[in-house]
């Protein structure tokens, strides 16, 4: 029959008993297929993360500008890293940076939500934000 009308007998279920074919254009079926697989792809949401590396004898005002630099990440909806970065004997003074992304977190209280606490990774204390849901 699918010979007759020009048309190819495509295996759908092996495994069933019987086989389940169909008769169809194949060239046509693996067209749609694909063009559904490109549109699933562009209706994904891809998030990047963004990182901000931070030291504890920061200033005030680079302090602020890593801050308006997080927020302006957080609008694009990026996720956000904040590194705290311990050099020599710093380490003694954990709770220096602790102070720090505290201080951090409530200057993006706003515009992100904190989406993992600080966490001690060897010499870096890290700690993510994730855009906040409106």
């Amino acid at each position: 029959m699918a010979y007759d009308k020009d048309l190819d007998l495509v295996l759908m279920v092996a495994q069933a008993t019987p086989a389940v074919c169909r008769i169809m254009d194949y060239g046509k079926f693996c067209f749609d297929r694909d063009k559904k697989e490109k549109e699933n792809k562009k209706k994904q949401q891809k998030i990047n993360t963004k990182e901000i590396q931070l030291t504890c004898k920061i200033d005030s005002n680079d302090f602020n500008t890593k801050v308006n630099q997080a927020r302006r990440f957080l609008a694009d909806g990026d996720k956000v890293k904040v590194m705290v970065k311990f050099k020599g004997r710093q380490m003694a003074h954990q709770d220096i940076g602790a102070a720090l992304l505290e201080r951090f977190a409530e200057a993006l209280t706003e515009c992100g939500d904190i989406d993992k606490k600080p966490v001690l990774e060897g010499r870096n204390l890290t700690m993510f934000f994730a855009p906040s849901k409106k």
